[in-house]
């Protein structure tokens, strides 16, 4: 074959809307040779024998399929072998699908979070009913007088082990006092960490679902050391409204250092659950 019968490997990239590199690499790993190479000059040139074969890699390549998948059917190509890899390829397809939209409804949560944290109205008591929720917590007693906590940061990577998927924390992680320590006007010390989990969340570790709450809610800009007079704000809304505590504090960042350096932009949700007094 003369080398008029040849083209050069530019001219075959552009052909085939591939990079040079591209075929040094198919090259590299075996999975094309060229016809011929000059051996005085390195110059690689390719003949129509080569152009099934990469119609072949192109086209499998648009369909996402894997280099080694590829050179193993080119090396032993059956109707039967690309029938199960392109079975393989399409479930893989549609598990990426699935990743894709859990991932949209993440990115849509956060916005929708985010807006809602600009937006609503700030150092206002209201009542709020909540839905039910999925949580996953650790126990334990800190305090919080700074905004970086030693022990809040490690419990949120404690919270974290073992995740096969890492979870987004941003916005969703809380702390909590007990009911006991709220009835007892005590609001510098924490009893738990929690993480608030999405429907698409794949939590791998102890997680409940709290049922439907009224609470008593606030949000001021601030962070977690600034709460202490939002609880006594709400401890009197409480009394006057002749209401009682019902269950652990529900303390949210909504906004916080991982979303911003500027403290004063800073939003926290404090909500305490109710119901009317038996009294």
């Amino acid at each position: 074959m003369g080398k008029k019968e040849l083209f050069q490997i530019g001219d075959v990239a552009r052909l085939f809307h591939i990079s040079v590199g591209s075929l040094r690499h198919y090259e590299k790993i075996g999975l094309i040779k060229p016809e011929y190479i000059d051996e005085s000059t390195g110059y690689r040139y390719y003949s129509t024998r080569q152009f099934e074969c990469l119609n072949t890699i192109r086209y499998l390549r648009v369909l996402d399929m894997p280099l080694p998948q590829i050179a193993d059917f080119l090396k032993n190509r059956k109707i039967e072998k690309i029938q199960e890899m392109l079975c393989q390829q399409k479930e893989t397809v549609i598990r990426k699908q699935k990743e894709l939209k859990s991932i949209e409804r993440k990115i849509q949560n956060r916005l929708e979070q985010l807006q809602d944290a600009l937006l609503a109205e700030k150092e206002i008591i209201r009542i709020k009913q909540i839905p039910p929720r999925r949580f996953a917590w650790l126990r334990y007693d800190f305090s919080m007088d700074s905004y970086e906590n030693p022990d809040f940061e490690t419990s949120i990577l404690q919270l974290a082990q073992g995740q096969k998927d890492s979870v987004v924390f941003l916005g969703k992680v809380g702390a909590g006092i007990s009911r006991e320590q709220l009835l007892a006007g005590k609001y510098d010390q924490y009893n738990m960490v929690f993480l608030i989990l999405d429907s698409e969340d794949q939590y791998a570790g102890p997680a409940e679902i709290l049922a439907a709450e009224t609470c008593v809610t606030v949000r001021f800009c601030g962070s977690h050391k600034d709460a202490p007079a939002y609880y006594e704000k709400l401890a009197e809304y409480i009394k006057e409204q002749k209401l009682q505590i019902t269950g652990f504090s529900k303390e949210i960042t909504m906004i916080d250092f991982g979303l911003t350096n500027d403290p004063d932009q800073f939003v926290t949700e404090i909500q305490i659950p109710v119901c009317a007094s038996s009294v």
